[in-house]
């Protein structure tokens, strides 16, 4: 075994021999040796598992040579005796922008809708072509910032942008510039940013960034099939990237699971860097397959010691500060793979207090050692080279006082590519405790504490007057000055001396007058750490999550119940009518059966006598629960964007709605531009993921829209320039679309039928005109916002020329004017029920719109547009009873089948029928009523709203407020680092809603 050994170290040594070195040295002697440098009787961790007590590390060139208890020690080796400390692999941080100049945001208002960069992509967010090492600049202060928390390598890249270009991965070596580099490129980034360095439009919205990724992956697949006339440096990069770790800055949950999404699309393998919420959607964030990269950056506490402060805290801000310590013990739990990053730190001295409290909350020590090593090392590709100790590695390591994860170890050292890095004097004797001091016959109590290598004075007088003093000690040599209490004097005395016994200090002092004298001190009691009380304190009780993780999420995710109503008045919203003292049964998420005397063993009964049932309201036109943007302004059309890729499941305004009796929503793009993006029909599953609550192979809508937005009349834009700029020009932009759509779809039919049998190239995949291609397939629908009638009638001229038929017009408040055409044309209504005058193109709207419309034929309906109004679209709808004397029963239908059938799901929801959904409400009274409420609101047999638990919810929040604030008041107590209360102000969206 000893032979091998040998063997193994003279071929390292013979390969270095024979190394060329071309880099000038422009030293008189060299610098460099062969020598080994030999650790021995260290507690070695090769790996977070694999340990060796009393071990040798063996390092030469930068390089591990070996380790164990056995090895060989080369004679021109220097032995470092490390008994009683420990080795670690220095940490890895995957994902900074360390030495990477923050890019200068482009200054310019002015909207540009095309690029000015020739050569590139056509969106100057995509910026693939940009690589890291070649404006990388070394960061010596930095670097020793993440030396002395236990950082050796780290990942770097430009954080700009959607496609942000690749990375390289840096060694923290402050001694040799010309190892620094450890690989060029090595990771790919992309983000949910614009690119600050361009004032292109678009994309404007989080949507509008996820169908630029989808149509720059499309293009990518296209340009490497060497379709391309052109050469596009951004794909280039991106073809030529594509074996680097793909690395996607999701910075949320809810992006997380979107980015995993696309991933999942283009057959991606994502790493995603998280923002320490992963928790709060555990099991979605599992299902995704991903490995991840956390922060470990923990909320301050709230100082709420003013209670109309405190009042102005939502419960989830509270909520997070106290769960946030666990994120990492439910990621581990959960089985999911990550690494741990210092990204979002405000300072890098919060790293090792976060980790060590993550520590404390539960996440173990192995794992955590993983995340900071060999995790981040095999996400990158590199375990042959970091986050071990095995031999071949580099030699980056750390040596501890112990266990590296105590809160009491120090860490002394941290070699980087075998240079050494001191984070505190490892040979430094602890003189801490409490002395007799004597200066020149003068007599003095010293005391002195704080940390071995870092020790703190205290010196009083004998008359006890505590004089200012400072102490440092380095190589066994202490120093320390003395100044006196007189402010207004400049003169101090100055204490040196070497340490040779701990328990008796002496040496030379230089006093203010600048003559020497001799010092001495006597310990009279060893030193004692103080015990802190806040420390020996348990963990804040950590809340429960809800789901959603907000006010009102439930505890559980609710299931399906088998129901049965007994003796409700029921609205059919068919043949029979409203029947009374009638039975409805539901089970299996399905109406199962209406009649007299139904029974089912099985079902939990409900008294619904004296109340209301009916089908779930159905709101056709809303924008609420919609992240980041309803509108993707940027262009004048963006029919490749859609709302079901924003989707936001933690919406308080869902739960308002269920409150009000909606469960299904139609949430539509604004009116932003003539062309929109596609809808998203969405189910109000609450506490249910994005995905759960959409629509079941919904049919596939699209927001078109007319009038002063689209031409951007009321932008406040001083010089507007996007096409078009009047309303004739909206006419044009259809017309232009259609006919490119057209070319478009023929163009795909014509080589699906004949091209994949012959050479013929495919045609470029282009989702925008892929979508309104499906609107000339009639396979999507236009629901278009309208107002004035002329403007109406051109899109139905519009379509009729193209052969299709609009499917609704929204808002539609001149409707009335031109009810026969819409009635020739088929096109259906969704409108206010008593909306005029509030801007100008609305000055004709009347309240009897509606009724007229319905009177006419057509199939009307009231929607809210707007978060507060979807509330009582119940009220809404006995409007149309007041102004235009419609039915009851016939108003009823404005906000649930009617809407059902514009939406073409009238076969499944919409009325109280047996075979169809169960999305049902029960009411205290007749719902057109202003005092109806609702008390149960059903979704596919799923109680979702129940107005008693609601009353329960509200005593369990403010109990809960209780608690959380009683905690941060103990938290400013113990002299904690406070932040103040914010208050989350959040944006309503409507219609002309434009995101910043």
């Amino acid at each position: 075994m000893k032979k091998n050994l040998l063997l193994l170290i003279f071929s390292f040594l013979a390969v270095q021999l024979y190394a060329q070195e071309y880099f000038p040295n422009n030293e008189s002697v060299p610098n460099k040796t062969m020598n080994f440098t030999a650790f021995t009787n260290a507690k070695i961790y090769v790996t977070p598992t694999q340990i060796i007590e009393k071990g040798t590390l063996l390092v030469q060139n930068g390089k591990v040579i070996a380790t164990g208890t056995n090895v060989t020690i080369p004679k021109n080796s220097t032995t470092i005796d490390l008994a009683g400390k420990s080795i670690y692999p220095s940490f890895i941080d995957m994902y900074t922008s360390f030495g990477i100049e923050k890019p200068k945001r482009n200054t310019d208002r002015t909207p540009l809708y095309d690029t000015k960069r020739i050569g590139y992509y056509w969106n100057e967010s995509i910026r693939s072509e940009v690589n890291a090492y070649e404006s990388f600049s070394y960061d010596q202060a930095k670097a020793e910032e993440l030396l002395k928390a236990g950082f050796g390598v780290v990942g770097t890249h430009v954080v700009d942008g959607i496609a942000r270009g690749s990375g390289t991965l840096i060694a923290l070596n402050n001694f040799d510039k010309s190892s620094q580099l450890i690989a060029d490129k090595v990771t790919n980034h992309f983000g949910f940013t614009k690119s600050v360095t361009t004032n292109q439009a678009y994309p404007s919205s989080l949507m509008g960034m996820m169908a630029l990724l989808r149509q720059m992956y499309h293009d990518l697949d296209w340009y490497k099939k060497g379709n391309a006339a052109n050469k596009d440096l951004s794909l280039e990069a991106l073809s030529n990237n594509e074996k680097l770790v793909q690395i996607f800055a999701s910075e949320d949950k809810l992006n997380s699971l979107r980015a995993a999404k696309i991933a999942k699309e283009f057959g991606l393998n994502y790493v995603l860097k998280g923002n320490g919420n992963e928790f709060e959607r555990i099991q979605e964030i599992k299902k995704t397959n991903s490995k991840f990269i956390i922060p470990i950056d923990f909320p301050a506490a709230y100082d709420v010691a003013d209670p109309n402060q405190a009042d102005q805290m939502e419960l989830k801000d509270l909520r997070f500060w106290n769960q946030a310590p666990t994120n990492l013990k439910v990621l581990s739990e959960n089985g999911i793979v990550f690494a741990l990053t210092t990204d979002k730190l405000k300072k890098m001295d919060d790293f090792r207090p976060n980790l060590l409290k993550a520590i404390k909350y539960g996440f173990d020590k192995t794992k955590a050692l993983e995340a900071l090593t060999t995790i981040p090392a095999a996400l990158l590709g590199k375990s042959n080279e970091i986050g071990t100790l095995k031999t071949g590695s580099l030699a980056n390591f750390v040596i501890t006082s112990g266990e590296i994860f105590d809160e009491k170890t120090t860490l002394y050292e941290n070699w980087v590519q075998g240079n050494k890095y001191v984070v505190a004097d490892m040979t430094a004797k602890d003189i801490r405790g409490s002395y007799d001091l004597t200066i020149n016959n003068e007599k003095f109590k010293w005391k002195i504490d704080g940390e071995v290598s870092a020790p703190k004075s205290e010196i009083t007088t004998a008359d006890s007057k505590k004089l200012k003093s400072k102490l440092s000690i380095a190589n066994n040599w202490i120093s320390t000055i003395v100044k006196p209490n007189d402010t207004t004097k400049t003169s101090f005395t100055r204490l040196i001396g070497y340490i040779e016994n701990t328990q008796d200090l002496s040496g030379k002092a230089v006093l203010f007058n600048g003559s020497e004298v001799k010092w001495s001190a006597v310990k009279t009691a060893p030193f004692t750490k103080a015990i802190d009380s806040t420390k020996a304190e348990k963990n804040n009780k950590v809340m429960p999550i809800t789901f959603p993780n907000v006010a009102y999420g439930n505890m559980k995710k609710p299931e399906a119940e088998t129901l049965l109503f007994k003796n409700a008045t029921v609205w059919t919203n068919e043949k029979e009518g409203i029947l009374e003292e009638t039975d409805v049964l539901i089970k299996n998420g399905k109406i199962a059966s209406i009649g007299k005397n139904i029974s089912d063993a099985s079902a939990t009964i409900v008294n619904a006598k004296g109340k209301h049932l009916t089908s779930g309201i159905i709101d056709e036109h809303s924008h609420i629960a919609i992240s980041n943007g309803v509108n993707e302004g940027g262009h004048n059309s963006s029919a490749e964007v859609t709302i079901q890729d924003v989707v936001n499941s933690e919406d308080i305004n869902i739960y308002r709605d269920l409150a009000g009796g909606v469960t299904i929503s139609q949430l539509l793009h604004g009116s932003a531009n003539p062309i929109g993006g596609r809808s998203a029909i969405v189910k109000w599953k609450w506490g249910a993921s994005a995905d759960e609550m959409l629509y079941k192979d919904q049919p596939g809508f699209i927001k078109f829209a007319l009038g002063e937005n689209v031409k951007q009349a009321n932008w406040g834009i001083t010089n507007p320039t996007r096409f078009p700029q009047t309303r004739m020009g909206v006419e044009q932009v259809f017309a232009d679309y259609f006919q490119r759509a057209k070319e478009y779809d023929l163009a795909w039919k014509k080589y699906n039928s004949s091209g994949k049998k012959g050479k013929e190239k495919a045609p470029r995949v282009d989702l925008e005109l892929q979508t309104l291609a499906e609107i000339l397939n009639s396979e999507r629908f236009i629901s278009c916002h309208s107002y004035v009638q002329s403007e109406i009638l051109m899109l139905m001229n519009v379509a009729d020329k193209f052969n299709f038929k609009v499917n609704t017009f929204t808002h539609i408040l001149e409707g009335y004017k031109v009810a026969d055409k819409m009635k020739q044309h088929g096109v259906g209504a969704s409108t206010f029920s008593d909306w005029w005058a509030y801007k100008f193109e609305v000055n004709d709207a009347i309240p009897f719109n509606g009724p007229i419309m319905h009177n006419a034929g057509i199939v009307v309906a009231y929607n809210s547009d707007d978060a507060e109004m979807s509330r009582r679209l119940n009220q809404e709808a006995a409007k149309a009873v007041k102004y235009g004397n419609v039915s009851e029963e016939e108003a009823w239908k404005f906000v649930t089948l009617n809407p059902a059938k514009l939406l073409h799901i009238d076969n499944k929801v919409g009325s109280v029928k047996v075979g169809k959904d169960a999305d049902i409400v029960l009411w205290n009274t007749n719902p057109l009523s202003i005092y109806a409420k609702a008390e149960k609101t059903i979704i596919e047999g799923v109680v979702y709203y129940d107005s008693k638990k609601d009353e329960e919810n509200r005593v369990a929040i403010a109990k809960e407020r209780n608690e959380l604030i009683g905690q941060l008041l103990q938290e400013k107590n113990k002299g904690m680092i406070m932040q103040q209360p914010k208050k989350t102000e959040k944006v309503e969206y409507h219609c002309d809603t434009m995101e910043e």
